[in-house]
């Protein structure tokens, strides 16, 4: 049986899919639905169980799990958002939640995978490179950014870095990430901005050295992503990996596609960025890749272009929550 927290979510969803692509069905799903649109995740997946987040904790301390085996764990289920202030809530979510699935995994001797965050990499001083020698280093910008960095530092103090495989995504889109409200990607912003008022608004950059709209990012589609992260079901590899595209795009970029993609007229307008969020914009993101595909991770990827009019056309044209 293989379990996935987040099972729920956009990745999580995306990835349990892709199981049940392979003909794998003995899933066990950890998420919090809340009142929200979530669920709608679930519908065509096939699994043998789900449980709500936070009576998990008593699930596994009560022994009810003891009989099932997890051969792996997907521990993708956290709160994502980089403007999120509670802090106890991101260390007990983010933090406390992922030692006590990682102490589970390893002694009962499940494989761990779960999911760090390219945040880790705070404004890129250090540069974007997935080296588990280097991690101390890192100076992440946001609490969410170090909520994951601590469980990093935790696992490789513990020694146990080199038993698990910790993802670090960057910029994901793609369906299933309509629940997310204000986290979710700018692909499906614009799209809603440009059905409504046929423009879209960028923030201007307030650097010199890069234009408005030309702050870079790695966009990597969820069915990328996905596939990456399922290479490790396959592969003895072990440590952090980047899960990104090794190519820089921007905004501009992103945004032009989904005009395209919907074969409307380009019309971009900039806007401030809010003083909120300005000291910790990251102008830019790329990671290098070249760690996974030393592992054997040789897959063609979409170009943002592909990608982008994949995602229109085929889902947020037509509302079809399947992501494979």
């Amino acid at each position: 049986m293989i379990l996935v927290t987040g099972g729920a979510g956009f990745i999580g969803s995306a990835l349990v899919w892709a199981l049940n692509r392979r003909g794998i069905e003995d899933i066990f799903i950890v998420d919090n639905l809340g009142s929200g649109e979530k669920w709608k995740n679930l519908r065509g997946l096939k699994f043998v169980d789900y449980c709500e987040k936070a009576d998990f904790p008593d699930c596994l301390a009560s022994g009810r799990l003891k009989k099932e085996k997890f051969s792996a764990i997907f521990h993708l289920g956290a709160c994502s958002s980089t403007t999120e202030t509670n802090c106890n809530y991101l260390i007990k979510n983010n933090f406390e939640f992922s030692k006590i699935l990682a102490e589970y995994a390893f002694e009962n001797g499940s494989r761990f995978i779960y999911a760090s965050s390219a945040a880790t990499y705070g404004e890129g001083e250090q540069g974007f490179l997935d080296d588990d020698s280097q991690i101390e280093k890192l100076v992440p910008l946001n609490m969410y950014g170090y909520s994951k960095h601590l469980f990093d530092l935790w696992l490789k103090r513990k020694g146990l870095l080199n038993k698990a495989v910790g993802l670090k995504f960057f910029n994901v889109f793609g369906p299933n990430e309509y629940h997310k409200g204000s986290m979710r990607s700018f692909i499906l912003k614009s799209f809603e901005q440009i059905k409504k008022t046929g423009k879209v608004q960028l923030f201007r950059s307030h650097r010199p050295d890069f234009k408005d709209g030309e702050q870079l990012r790695d966009f990597i589609y969820v069915k990328d992503a996905v596939n990456m992260a399922l290479h490790f079901l396959d592969r003895d590899a072990s440590g952090l990996f980047n899960i990104a595209t090794a190519v820089a795009r921007s905004w501009n970029d992103l945004v032009k596609a989904t005009f395209a993609a919907m074969n409307c007229p380009v019309n971009i307008s900039y806007i401030d960025m809010p003083d909120s969020i300005r000291n910790q914009y990251q102008y830019y993101t790329i990671g290098n890749i070249e760690k996974i595909k030393a592992t054997g991770y040789d897959r063609p990827m979409f170009s943002l272009e592909q990608a982008i009019e994949d995602y229109v056309k085929n889902y947020l044209e037509t509302g079809n929550y399947l992501v494979f």
